[in-house]
């Protein structure tokens, strides 16, 4: 899986993304609309983890993306 594929079904996958992340907001969700950066930094300042530790969580989390996420 790969983040393009992600960033483009980014309204199918936002429930996902949640299950993860319960602490994101609604709010936080419409300023990273699909853009790993912008998930790494809000999971950065949610969870007060260092910036690599969210991209880490971030990276592993796709590895774990499914293609049955799409259907």
């Amino acid at each position: 899986m790969n983040w393009d594929r992600i960033e483009g079904h980014w309204k199918q996958l936002k429930g996902k993304v949640r299950e993860e992340w319960g602490e994101l907001t609604d709010d936080d969700f419409d300023v990273i609309n699909g853009r790993k950066d912008q998930l790494a930094g809000r999971i950065q300042e949610r969870y007060g983890i260092a910036r690599e530790e969210a991209e880490e969580q971030v990276d592993s989390w796709l590895r774990q993306a499914s293609d049955k996420w799409f259907q």
